[in-house]
């Protein structure tokens, strides 16, 4: 029981004054008092055991105002610190074996009870994935997105999921404990059973059903809310999240800013920052950054998504009535799901794509991004790639996603890379190309379709889409380019030279990989796996710091990434670059990126065309549909997206003249 020195024996006169006002104690000498402990303040109180008491002279805050007095009124207290300036009241069983911290409020519980020896959710197995067990993820206080990625997802490395346990199972024995924690100024009413939940500082519990084995953890800065009607049993819930709505929680994680409500029901899920859950379910989801599903007929089942976005309905089956659920789903980052999409797993899809219609049959997109995928009467996926890549919606997601970070505090655990154009989906798009490019000489034109891993394709389209793919190619490279020329334009030709040098410490992979939301050359992975492997990291604190500092590493390892793919793509080095080539680069760049930006407006201007007009103008002439559009939904001209993409277009023709200018006046 934390700070006992600091606590005395209560006076006779204080003891007198107690049993007036019908308290009472199996052993007045086991209640200790810190000094200005106030008596008049605890009223019909029974005391059991150990019982720590400290001042009760202040006042507790509440929302919209409201204060009422710190003390302790009509509860049962066994083996409790009660902190000073604490309000207890209305406790309809008792509150047993915890460590209340100061200025915190706990009104109308039914029981709230710490047991021997327990984890507050900590050491909880959660079968993500895989329904039926193989890619287990252990929950401990401080996991991140990117410790549960290496457990779930590497099982195929013994020794890297041996030493990950280890490090897990040392988290879980800090956590364990006879005593349960509630935090300065934390507010827990109206919730009749909380049971080994350790509740962090400014946490609020609001007419929640019941809390089993959990932890919410919470700060100042950043504090979590579970509200009403909350059933929540092995779970942890990260600082800045919000839990309501009749939720159901059983052996979830909810990461940092999530939110959970509208009686979501969530099993056996990992949840990490910034996800959304509304109406739906989940079952053995691994849901990285920014998932959401928002929609109650969708059902999320066996599968790892991130930057996702589920339509209404959206289904997908683990199990092929065989050996049971022992299927699984790869989306990776920005899918997205149409309504009343279905997939039946195992299925793995490339970032960014869109899912639409009933697969019944096995496919892996993976190696095309930002691809439509359709499924025919047949349940088979026809797929265009490229498509989205000049969509308005993409182009709003890498806006929107930064903006939304809810995470708040000083210590934030998932790493997230938001760039939608990276070596990642880059480095997918030149190898996509490189297929299409052999498929197109190698494939009869009396061919009406291809087949790609299990995905059909139109084989006239393979020329469009190694063009859509191309577009995305050079408009990245040549902006990385440019952005490295336009540092060190004052310092002429070798000045831009050295600027295309690579720094100390550099890494070099081919491919890169997204560790659940964080962007890496892969040979940095293989390089923290084998610290994990070898005893170098021996606990989750080493672990996020070797993660951070390849995070910090991210933007040099990226340069050296577009250099050796400039060479392979362009056929020369960008030593080798001449004034009039740095010139031409920078018309290809503004040519590339100009067009794309048009496309993109192209597209969102189909949301102002006729046909996004139906339906306006009730019961009114045609003028007043024109009028009635406006009101709404606005000008197409008035737009903010429109306008920030017409000022980019501007940005970019402003950025080419001026490099240009300058090129010529110092080369």
């Amino acid at each position: 029981m934390s700070q006992s020195n600091s606590y005395g024996n209560l006076t006779q006169e204080q003891i007198k004054i107690l049993e007036r006002q019908d308290c009472s104690a199996q052993d007045w000498s086991e209640v200790k008092v810190a000094d200005g402990f106030n008596p008049a303040r605890v009223r019909n109180v029974q005391f059991l055991g150990r019982v720590h008491v400290g001042r009760l002279t202040g006042n507790i805050s509440f929302a919209g105002g409201l204060e009422k007095p710190s003390g302790i009124y009509n509860a049962t207290v066994v083996d409790c610190t009660v902190g000073s300036d604490v309000r207890i009241s209305n406790v309809g069983v008792h509150i047993a074996n915890y460590d209340i911290g100061p200025n915190a409020c706990i009104e109308n519980v039914g029981t709230m009870v710490t047991r021997p020896g327990a984890s507050f959710g900590n050491g909880v197995t959660v079968a993500v994935l895989n329904e039926a067990g193989g890619r287990e993820v252990i929950l401990f206080d401080e996991l991140s997105a990117q410790f549960a990625y290496l457990m779930c997802m590497h099982r195929y490395r013994p020794e890297l999921i041996k030493k990950l346990l280890e490090i897990a199972q040392n988290e879980v024995k800090k956590a364990r404990s006879d005593v349960g924690k509630v935090g300065r100024g934390a507010q827990i009413c109206s919730t009749p059973e909380i049971m080994d939940v350790n509740v962090g500082p400014h946490a609020v519990i609001k007419a929640a059903a019941s809390l089993v084995n959990g932890t919410i953890l919470s700060s100042a800065e950043a504090p979590t809310i579970v509200g009403s009607n909350v059933v929540a049993e092995d779970f942890i819930i990260a600082e800045s999240a919000s839990v309501g709505g009749a939720a159901h929680l059983k052996k979830a994680f909810v990461g940092q800013g999530c939110k959970v409500g509208s009686q979501f029901s969530a099993e056996s899920s990992l949840f990490f920052s910034n996800c959304e859950a509304f109406n739906g379910e989940a079952c053995s989801i691994f849901a990285g950054p920014y998932t959401v599903t928002h929609h109650k007929s969708t059902l999320l089942i066996a599968c790892l998504f991130s930057f996702y976005n589920a339509g209404s309905g959206t289904n997908q089956s683990n199990h092929m009535y065989k050996l049971g659920p022992v299927h699984e789903g790869k989306l990776e980052r920005g899918t997205k799901a149409g309504s009343f999409s279905y997939m039946m797993w195992p299925c793995r899809v490339g970032p960014f794509s869109v899912v639409l219609g009933k697969h019944t049959r096995i496919f892996d997109t993976s190696d095309f991004p930002f691809t439509h995928l359709e499924a025919g009467a047949d349940g088979r996926c026809s797929m265009i790639p490229g498509l989205y890549l000049t969509t308005a919606g993409t182009l709003r997601d890498a806006e929107k996603w930064p903006k939304r970070d809810r995470r708040k505090g000083a210590k934030i655990r998932d790493i997230i890379s938001f760039d939608i154009l990276s070596p990642y989906t880059v480095g997918k798009m030149v190898k996509a190309s490189s297929i299409f490019g052999n498929l197109r000489d190698k494939t009869d034109r009396s061919v009406e379709e291809v087949s790609i891993n299990g995905a059909q394709m139109k084989r006239v389209l393979l020329r469009t889409c190694q063009k859509f793919y191309r577009t995305g190619i050079e408009m990245y490279l040549l902006g990385k380019v440019l952005a490295k020329c336009e540092k060190t334009l004052d310092g002429g030709t070798k000045k831009i030279r050295k600027a295309f040098a690579t720094e100390a410490d550099t890494v070099y992979s081919c491919d890169w990989v997204d560790i659940g939301g964080q962007l890496m050359p892969k040979q940095r992975l293989l390089d923290i796996t084998a610290s994990v492997e070898s005893g170098k990291i021996t606990d989750a604190a080493a672990f996020s710091n070797e993660m951070e500092k390849v995070h910090q590493s991210a933007d040099k390892d990226e340069w050296l990434w577009v250099k050796n793919t400039y060479k392979e793509f362009y056929g020369h080095a960008l030593e080798s670059l001449t004034k009039d080539d740095l010139i031409q680069a920078a018309e290809s760049y503004r040519n590339t990126r100009v067009k794309f930006l048009k496309q993109v407006l192209v597209d969102a201007e189909k949301d102002f065309g006729g046909l996004s007009r139906t339906g306006f103008g009730q019961d009114g002439s045609a003028e007043d549909l024109d009028e009635d559009f406006r009101q709404v939904r606005g000008l197409c001209d008035e737009n903010k997206f429109v306008k920030e993409t017409r000022d980019n277009i501007e940005a970019v023709e402003h950025r080419v003249t001026k490099f240009k200018e300058k090129i010529l006046a110092v080369l």
